[in-house]
């Protein structure tokens, strides 16, 4: 098999197996243990589940494919470019995803994701969950989407904008399971300014305290406010 089929392969497998825990990591683990719904136990071993995936993936890299898990080389930067881009980046996603959300409440008046109600519910004052979440969310998800696929799709296509673009639409993609659209229409956007930002600047480590920053300030607001308020986000 050529390097691109290896490539392709990976990210194929990668995505499978992303797909497979958004749809199905939950109805395993009521089986195993016997409790419905998503209560913070479920909703933590799930968190489990993807770092097994992250495992899988790196295993894969250095059996089959047997080059740098992070074919964009990791550029080094001063800490207060650090600072900076983690700033920068954060007020651009917000920015952004504010007006997307009033764009889409005037067209569709959606109303917020009942997956979104219960897991607010489960992680009710669990500050130690909160951070456990948003850690795995801005480690695994940046790994495989940015760190992995990314790059692997602009080598197969020879173009980097097949790279930006496919990662930031499987990145939606991943999230469709919240079942509204603004759970899918965000994380593209993003996932899509995550993208620009690596591959101009090849630092993942960035990514991943940018991710993991707006995530956990995304709880912690759902924590303050009362669940039939949660729209306003």
């Amino acid at each position: 098999m050529s390097l691109n089929g290896k490539y392709a392969l990976g990210i194929l497998f990668t995505f499978v197996l992303l797909v497979a825990v958004m749809l199905y990591a939950f109805p395993l683990i009521y089986l195993i243990t016997g409790t419905k719904g998503i209560t913070s136990v479920n909703f933590f071993y799930t968190r489990i589940v993807l770092w097994m995936i992250l495992f899988f993936v790196f295993l894969y890299n250095f059996l089959v494919e047997k080059k740098p898990f992070l074919l964009q080389k990791e550029k080094k930067y001063p800490v207060s470019f650090y600072t900076r881009s983690v700033i920068r980046l954060y007020f651009t996603c917000l920015i952004g995803t504010s007006v997307i959300g009033i764009i889409i409440q005037l067209l569709t008046h959606e109303g917020i994701s009942s997956k979104m109600v219960q897991i607010s519910s489960a992680l009710k004052n669990n500050y130690l969950l909160m951070i456990f979440i948003c850690l795995t969310a801005g480690v695994v998800e940046e790994l495989l989407i940015r760190g992995y696929i990314q790059p692997r799709i602009e080598r197969i296509y020879n173009n980097q904008y097949y790279g930006i673009f496919i990662s930031a639409i499987l990145f939606g993609i991943l999230h469709s399971t919240y079942e509204t659209i603004g759970q899918v229409v965000v994380p593209f956007f993003i996932g899509t300014v995550f993208a620009m930002f690596y591959k101009k600047y090849s630092n993942i480590k960035i990514l991943i305290i940018c991710h993991f920053m707006y995530d956990f300030v995304s709880v912690m607001i759902m924590n303050l406010i009362d669940t039939k308020h949660l729209s306003v986000l």
